[in-house]
């Protein structure tokens, strides 16, 4: 399996500047939070700080009296104060303490502080539930009243396959084992922020968002006001970070920025702080996982058996769809022939949880590659054995029932293995008896499946234009959220169009200028999402060579014959009148029996502007169908997968826990690498975020408040404790991707916390089955609590 750069084309699988690269670096890009407007007013929200009570008495009139206010909002003033899902614009119930009970607008930041520091509210405390296994106890407190006994029944899934009990019946060990993962906050740099203009006359609204779904948003700005999706514009601005964590809580800022502009007839712009984005952007979900396995004495695991139940928090508009990545992957990158598994989700007085770059899979994998190391030992073999015998293999049918090809794992994993010297480490490690640091070596591999698959549709739809300069514009309903899509796109589109990557230019997104293309999520963008900019580049492609004849480029025979150095009159028995006699590339049409004459791309497309010539095309594309049972969780689930594996060093401080990550390998099969720099990037910062999710990151909850509500509290890693890194960027000719491009964003790090648990524990010999692994829980076995 080769390292990438064997294939062979012209404007992808290299790497060149990002377009957006130049504007970041230098400062001149704009976000969200920069923008202002003559006229501009602001916005804010007074947040409960409740876990679950009723407004009793809410008194408004001090803060309406205050110089600058303009307005003063509470649950009775909005006609539609829960939004198209269930989370609240705002609300006089509150079910958790980053709930909305009131808006201000005012002048000044400063006076919508003010105005709202002088609301009074009275409240009725009711009861609440914090803990999953508490929320699902008989007579738990009720937190969504659809939902009785706390369970989230539309993210409810199964896998059933094969026959389980009988397996365990035969099997020769059965090992059981428990593992529970935290809330984790997406810390990106630039919060959230909108800013929302009402068109004078038309009274169209338009908000200029640091949205990751721009169409997402529209939904919500569109639901508050009760307006036509037409009569709702989204511009999506740069962003300063999302990992999924800009879709609910930014829908909702946009959607209140919105009915105040609406309402004070001003430009209006909100800004959550710190404090706010911690409350209301969801967080990665924490999951409680129970596995159990069934395994014969050489090594095969025969029966699986898991439960996996999340924490929605108080509301939620991603488990269901999070929840089935997870029931598809509850049995790891394994080939087992007897599967049981139930997913669901649980509700309690919490903030929510929603997307975050993995997707539930550092949360899974957390847990099943460490149980993997666990059942090695138990049966006696190394955990390097253990996943030779048992990973998936092309022809092996996945937990889903689907037989696979193009699996990779196995070479990934052993060339990964070989570069970090791993077997030899994990022995030589075992040795050690120090009292003060211990080295210690751990390994993980994953599979992802690539795309939407049978989560929800995959189409997209991509618009190629070219100017009359030779310049190509690409649009598409895909958002560059900071992975590099723009520049990703540029080169696809000029890879599928035959023009150099330095004439396409690709832009943000605006919800009135390209079809609604689902979200950036689920590592689609390349992958899936792309498809529809090649399909448009090809299709443009033949337009364009059927421009160059009809405009009369190639009807000169004699000079075609003077360029090519052929004798006068040779080719009188030839003639150019059909495209598809041309070729386009590199920017130039040509004739491939005589290439030496050739004519500009700019050329055709300056004539052909005043010819009246088709100089665009919009494409749609669908993927084949994935079909799904759910009831059990059998079918086709994606159109392929993408595999890695990753091997993580730490040493461990043995008298204070502290574990210090000192060098990680990721490997990745990406299928084809559309940029490498870019796919490097991403593996990096996977891989940061996934030390993080191991030995550091927490978002501590005390009562269903948050206890560290700011980056000053907030442990994330920084420049000083980054890992040496080591990226395999490997390729396959998988072809059901883009140009056989497969998922690497979330994959990046998804496999991170597991090595790293796994390497605690060859240094150690302690498992830390309860993430994350710091000083606490490493040193102690338990984390102590505040106050």
């Amino acid at each position: 399996m080769p390292l990438y750069g064997k294939k062979q084309f012209n404007a992808i699988n290299r790497s060149v500047p990002r377009i957006d690269g130049y504007d970041k670096v230098t400062g001149r890009a704009r976000f969200a939070a920069d923008l202002s407007m003559p006229d501009m007013v602001y916005g804010g929200v007074l947040r409960s700080g409740r876990s679950s009570a009723k407004v009793v008495h809410i008194d408004t009139s001090e803060a309406l009296r205050l110089p600058g206010v303009l307005a003063v909002v509470t649950a009775a003033d909005v006609e539609k104060p829960q939004s198209w899902a269930s989370y609240m614009y705002i609300t006089d119930r509150v079910r958790y303490v980053g709930d909305v009970v009131a808006w201000a607008c005012a002048e000044t930041p400063q006076q919508v502080r003010e105005a709202l520091a002088a609301i009074r509210v009275e409240y009725e405390e009711l009861p609440a539930v914090y803990d999953m296994r508490a929320a699902l106890e008989p007579g738990a407190p009720v937190v969504q009243e659809k939902y009785p006994d706390n369970i989230f029944k539309e993210s409810v899934f199964h896998l059933r396959k094969g026959n389980v009990e009988k397996a365990f019946a035969e099997a020769d060990f059965v090992i059981e084992r428990e593992y529970e993962t935290q809330y984790i906050e997406h810390a990106y740099i630039e919060p959230e922020a909108a800013l929302a203009v009402q068109h004078a006359g038309s009274g169209e609204m338009t908000v200029y968002a640091a949205a990751q779904n721009p169409f997402f948003t529209r939904r919500y700005v569109a639901d508050i006001l009760g307006a036509p999706l037409n009569r709702v514009q989204i511009l999506q601005q740069t962003l300063g970070g999302s990992f999924g964590g800009k879709e609910e809580g930014l829908g909702l800022l946009a959607a209140r920025a919105a009915w105040l502009c609406r309402h004070v007839n001003r430009p209006v712009k909100m800004t959550f702080t710190r404090e706010e984005s911690f409350l209301e952007s969801s967080k990665r979900h924490p999951f409680l996982l129970r596995y159990k396995a069934g395994i014969m004495k050489d090594g095969r695991i025969v029966a699986w058996e898991g439960t996996q139940i999340d924490n929605c928090g108080a509301y939620n508009n991603q488990t269901q769809f999070m929840n089935w990545r997870a029931n598809a992957h509850s049995a790891g990158v394994y080939s087992i022939a007897n599967v049981k598994t139930d997913t669901f989700g649980v509700f309690t007085n919490n903030v929510h949880g929603g997307a975050m770059r993995g997707y539930s899979s550092p949360q899974l994998l957390f847990a099943q590659e460490q149980f993997i190391d666990e059942i090695a030992e138990e049966i006696g073999l190394s955990e390097v054995e253990m996943r030779r015998i048992n990973c998936l293999k092309t022809g092996n049918q996945h937990a889903t029932g689907a037989t696979l090809s193009h699996v990779t794992i196995s070479e990934v994993m052993e060339h990964t293995l070989a570069e970090t010297d791993y077997e030899k480490k994990r022995e030589t490690y075992k040795k050690q008896t120090s009292s003060v640091k211990r080295r210690g070596i751990g390994m993980a591999i994953c599979h992802r499946s690539c795309g939407f698959g049978a989560e929800s549709p995959d189409a997209s739809g991509a618009m190629l234009i070219a100017n009359e300069d030779g310049s190509v514009l690409v649009h598409s309903g895909l958002a560059e959220n900071g992975q590099g899509l723009k520049t990703a796109y540029a080169q696809i589109a000029a890879e599928a169009l035959g023009v150099p990557y330095e004439n396409v230019q690709s832009f943000g997104v605006d919800t009135h200028a390209i079809a609604d293309c689902g979200m950036t999520v689920a590592s689609r963008g390349t992958v899936m999402g792309a498809q529809s900019v090649r399909k448009a580049g090809l299709q443009l492609n033949a337009v364009m060579r059927q421009n160059a004849v009809e405009l009369g480029f190639f009807a000169d025979m004699r000079k075609i014959e003077q360029v090519n150095g052929l004798k006068p009159y040779s080719l009188d028995d030839f003639s150019v009148n059909s495209g598809e006699q041309l070729l386009l590339r590199d920017g130039v049409f040509y004739l491939p029996d005589y290439p030496a004459y050739t004519v500009p791309f700019n050329a055709v497309t300056g004539s052909g502007i005043w010819a009246g010539k088709q100089l665009s095309s919009y494409a749609w594309f669908v993927p084949e169908p994935c079909v799904q049972d759910h009831e059990t969780g059998q079918g086709v689930i994606a159109p392929t997968f993408a595999y890695g594996c990753v091997v993580a060093e730490v040493e461990v401080d043995m008298r204070t826990g502290y574990v210090d990550v000192l060098h990680v390998t990721s490997s990745h099969d990406v299928g084809t690498a559309i940029n490498p720099a870019l796919i490097k990037g991403q593996i990096y910062g996977g891989i940061v975020m996934g030390q993080g999710f191991a030995v550091m990151e927490d978002v501590e909850l005390h009562a269903g408040k948050v206890g560290n509500p700011n980056l000053d509290e907030y442990i994330l890693p920084t420049a000083m404790d980054m890992p040496n890194m080591r990226v395999n960027v490997f390729e396959c000719d998988d072809e059901k991707g883009t140009y056989g491009a497969k998922s690497v964003g979330e994959p990046a790090t998804e496999a991170v916390g597991a090595a790293i648990a796994n390497a605690v524990y060859s240094a150690t010999g302690r498992r830390i089955r309860k993430n994350p692994a710091g000083l606490e829980q490493v040193l102690l076995g338990k984390k102590l609590s505040k106050g």
